[in-house]
């Protein structure tokens, strides 16, 4: 928002000027111009508004109408219509009275100022803070004087377009008539004065949307070169261009009279380009919109947009593609062809997100792929991360996360899945609902929910535990406990609250009874209620409400304490049916594990060497004792 030329504060000077009337149309001019001549600053100057006259006149063909005095009825009646009528002229004379300032106004302790939008459509009054107003009887006839005088210092036309000044300013005069000393503790603003509002010509703009998505700085707002945007990918309907049509605006008139005529629209983005079959092309009476008909990725070739879906790289790493990342919901496949083992197919420190990706060779170190279906022929780095629901890795030393992984080698990497089949495993550790290895070596840490079975047993030194909280973080079975704790805690109080209100209304029973008796034949014999009696029995509902209220409450805590107390006792039933299976004989030294949540305690077993244990499962005898027993 402008500001305009606040008032300066009264200064001394001793010049004095004699007090003179005079009819201007530009007040500010005509005060500059009373400094000249008389040789006195014009801050030193302030006037008096005696009187406004409004004029208009029409432009016609082959003249110009005389200007006509409009009276306050016509000024009232000016419509929105008339002030768009571009042949119409407005002008105001202005009779003032000019003198030297000798004192300072009690209005100078308010510090304002007025400004207006670009346009000057809308007018402002601002106040700043730490300004302060003193009623007096004559308050707001001074202070909407003292605003008009502002107005006219920036040529802004009074008793027009300003009939909102006073009922917006009504909540402010009452709480300084009110409080007498008002003082502003923040800047406030007022709109007061309010004409017809152009609308902005639109010059034609071509949005790549697309583009939006090529995010290639860090954190810190430095350039990162290793994202490059190689690939945009899009899903089906997403926005990807869009011409914004050119459009002329429409007219106005500010609140300084003037007549607002719009610009030209400027044409200069107007689509060259063609589209594929894949983008479909929508146009409004505003816009064009580019739309993908299918998921995949933008391509830009031969001046045609188009959507494709499957790419073939032969590397993905910093020199060529740098890092890739698209949307998983995007119908994207990359087949990333590099296979040489001396090479990473996906070099150090790239980052890939794709739907769908089959690496012909290796992911190197740092680097992390995300998709939904991933294939790796090659192997993992130990430092590089992997995750998608649909997981196929041929050597994995890395860490992977996802829903159904296969590893054919597993050399001490990290799995963490919902279900992992391991073909040959040699130290690692994995996290699963299910294990299922078909070769087991040395050094193996498995944790499962609910099974592990083993085909064969080469190595020794593994870990095979049971843990129903695989599906469950540490974190949330605390929240979770200590739900438990609440909820008793409040039904315990709820309870106690419960038992005296309980006692107390049995106590009362006789007496509420005979009550609605007498209550009951005053009314049926038209005998005036006693206010006693009528108040005991107002007491007695709002009692009985509180009562059942304490009820249902303590039902409803019930309720949740039971559904809490199920959930927390199904995970620990669950270790109950979860299996240990081994096809082969148990050979060197392997340790079993069973976690339980209740009491928090872990039963361990060492099968014997050379033994044919194969189901093991967790037991409690009558005494509440644990041990792992051999199933059937």
């Amino acid at each position: 928002m402008g500001l305009f030329t606040k008032e300066s504060a009264t200064v001394e000077t001793e010049t004095r000027i004699t007090p003179m009337i005079v009819r201007t149309s530009n007040v500010a001019k005509e005060l500059l111009q009373f400094s000249i001549n008389y040789k006195v600053p014009v801050h030193s100057l302030d006037f008096h508004l005696i009187g406004t006259e409004t004029f208009n006149k029409v432009i016609v063909e082959g003249g110009v109408e005389d200007w006509i005095e409009l009276s306050d009825d016509e000024i009232r009646n000016l419509k929105e219509a008339d002030f768009l009528n571009p042949k119409l002229e407005l002008k105001q004379v202005y009779e003032i009275e000019i003198f030297s300032l000798a004192e300072k106004h009690i209005l100078d302790s308010i510090d304002m100022s007025i400004g207006g939008n670009a346009s000057l459509c809308k007018i402002y009054l601002t106040i700043k803070s730490g300004s302060v107003a003193h009623y007096y009887p004559k308050f707001q006839d001074d202070f909407i004087h003292a605003i008009k005088k502002k107005m006219l210092r920036a040529n802004i036309m009074v008793g027009i377009f300003d009939s909102i000044m006073v009922p917006n300013l009504l909540d402010l005069l009452a709480k300084i008539h009110v409080e007498g000393n008002y003082r502003f503790e923040t800047q406030e603003r007022y709109l007061i004065a309010q004409s017809v509002e152009p609308v902005e010509t639109i010059n034609d703009k071509l949005i790549l949307h697309y583009e939006a998505k090529r995010h290639n700085t860090d954190q810190q707002g430095r350039v990162d070169y290793a994202k490059r945007g190689y690939l945009m990918s899009a899903v089906k309907d997403e926005l990807l261009i869009e011409y914004i049509k050119p459009k002329k605006g429409e007219s106005g008139r500010n609140c300084r009279g003037e007549y607002i005529i719009p610009k030209e629209p400027i044409v200069k983005y107007e689509p060259t380009f063609t589209t594929g079959e894949k983008i479909t092309v929508l146009n409004t009476p505003t816009s064009i919109e580019y739309r993908a008909a299918a998921g995949g990725y933008v391509t830009l070739e031969g001046g045609a947009y188009d959507i494709h879906s499957e790419v073939e790289i032969s590397e993905i790493s910093f020199k060529t593609t740098g890092s890739i990342e698209t949307q998983l919901d995007a119908d994207v496949s990359i087949n990333v062809k590099e296979k040489d083992s001396m090479k990473d197919a996906i070099g150090q420190g790239m980052e890939v997100t794709v739907n769908v990706i089959n690496i012909e060779g290796s992911v190197g170190p740092n680097a992390k792929v995300t998709a939904k279906k991933a294939t790796v022929e090659g192997q993992v780095h130990q430092s590089a991360i992997i995750r998608a629901d649909e997981l196929t890795i041929n050597v994995h030393k890395g860490t992977a996360y996802g829903k159904d992984v296969h590893i054919a080698r597993l050399e001490h990497g990290i799995v963490e899945a919902e279900r992992v089949t391991v073909s040959q495993a040699t130290g690692g550790k994995i996290r699963a609902r299910e294990i299922i290895i078909d070769l087991l070596g040395s050094h193996v840490k498995l944790s499962a929910s609910h099974l592990i079975e083993i085909k064969k047993i080469q190595g020794g030194e593994n870990q095979l535990r049971i843990d129903p909280m695989i599906d469950e973080s540490e974190e949330h079975l605390h929240e979770h406990s200590d739900q438990i704790a609440q909820v008793r805690n409040s039904i315990r109080s709820i309870r106690k609250e419960l038992d005296g209100y309980e006692q107390t209304w049995l106590e009362n029973a006789p007496v509420i009874e005979d009550l609605k008796r007498k209550l009951a034949y005053y009314k049926a014999n038209g005998i005036k209620l006693p206010v006693a009696f009528v108040e005991k029995y107002q007491q007695h509902k709002l009692f009985k409400g509180k009562l059942d209220s304490l009820r249902r409450e303590l039902k409803s805590k019930e309720d949740q304490h039971a559904w809490l107390t199920e959930k927390h006792t199904s995970l620990q039933s669950e270790i109950f049916d979860a299996r240990i299976i081994n096809h082969d004989l148990w050979r060197n030294h392997n340790e079993i594990v069973f976690k339980l949540i209740d009491p928090p305690i872990e039963v361990f077993y060492v099968p014997v060497e050379n033994s044919d244990e194969k189901i093991l499962g967790l037991y409690e005898d009558a005494d509440g004792e644990f041990s792992i027993k051999v199933m059937t």
